[in-house]
């Protein structure tokens, strides 16, 4: 893993969180069940982010590692919405609850895509 790497995800990641959250609070907010409004928002950060983590982040965005890249994003949205709900009895708001799952999220989710779906890019690592 390489500094360059992990800055570039830390950028996607930005964009992407932001992008995600948004779509998520908007849908969250106009009554959208919390299972569903999750869903919405990662379907659409996922479009977006297989781009911007594929192209920029890893440096390549080959269609063959979709499959992976979509098993990660699953993974990641059954993690999250696990940790969603068992923090519900200590933040009462959805939204607030997300934004302070993002930071372990992306956490899992650069794991997930460096040792899963990127990794071993022709033995390099940036």
């Amino acid at each position: 893993m390489t500094d360059s790497r992990v800055v570039r995800f830390l950028v996607a990641g930005i964009l992407n969180t932001v992008f995600g959250i948004a779509v998520y609070g908007v849908a969250e907010h106009a009554g959208t069940q919390l299972w569903l409004a999750l869903l919405m928002g990662m379907a659409a950060g996922v479009a977006f982010s297989f781009v911007t983590m594929g192209a920029y982040a890893f440096r390549d965005l080959s269609v063959k590692r979709l499959p992976r890249f979509l098993a990660c994003y699953l993974a990641n949205y059954v993690v999250n919405l696990l940790a969603l709900h068992l923090l519900e009895p200590l933040v009462a708001s959805a939204l607030a609850r997300q934004v302070l799952l993002t930071p372990p999220m992306a956490v899992f989710s650069y794991l997930c895509l460096s040792r899963f779906v990127f990794k071993g890019r022709n033995g390099r690592t940036g």
